[in-house]
């Protein structure tokens, strides 16, 4: 009977984890694909379709159906502002998505993206010690992107509150003004450097 017990014990727990990941992602996910909803939703508000603008701000920002018929329903001026304040927020994260990317052609995809000789190559003079170099510095800097998409969704789901009628305060504003800056500097940077 011990057994059965933590059998059931571990299927919970891991069933638990499955959730936590899945939310992970799908927090991710959204914020990657911030910069399109706030566009879409301006758009959508732009052409009369409000109530589209709404279920996408809703779901991205996590605002459970509790949340929304407690503080009702923004109107067209909330949602613009809204899709206004997180237009720094969808242009931040190109950035890790970017970093992504580069992680999928120049970490995994390496010996195709650079065909040799790798004598100069972090990692060579071979294909594989370059291709391993490469790819274990990738998976830090896209680990890291990931992390920062997680990030930007928890600042986008506080900001998000405001528009549902709660209370943000000033420390969301401030810190994603002061990451958009932030952004900014280290992409211009980066172009400076190519």
């Amino acid at each position: 009977m011990a057994a059965i017990a933590s059998h059931r014990t571990g299927n919970a727990a891991e069933s638990g984890s499955v959730v936590l990941r899945s939310r992970f992602v799908r927090r991710i996910g959204y914020a990657a694909l911030l910069l399109p909803a706030v566009v879409g939703a301006a758009g959508a508000v732009a052409v009369g379709r409000s109530d589209a603008a709404r279920r996408w701000w809703a779901r991205i920002g996590e605002q459970g159906p509790a949340a929304r018929a407690e503080n009702g329903r923004p109107g067209r001026a909330r949602l613009l502002a809204h899709s206004l304040l997180c237009l720094p927020l969808g242009l931040l994260a190109l950035i890790p998505v970017g970093l992504e990317i580069l992680f999928v052609l120049r970490g995994i995809l390496y010996p195709l993206v650079q065909p040799g000789p790798y004598t100069n190559a972090w990692g060579g003079p071979s294909m594989a010690g370059a291709w391993l170099a490469h790819f274990g510095i990738g998976l830090l800097f896209a680990v890291a992107g990931l992390g920062a998409l997680w990030l930007l969704n928890r600042l986008h789901a506080r900001l998000a509150g405001g528009m549902w009628g709660g209370r943000v305060g000033v420390w969301p504003v401030a810190v994603t003004a002061a990451a958009f800056a932030g952004g900014v500097m280290l992409v211009i940077a980066w172009l400076h450097q190519v």
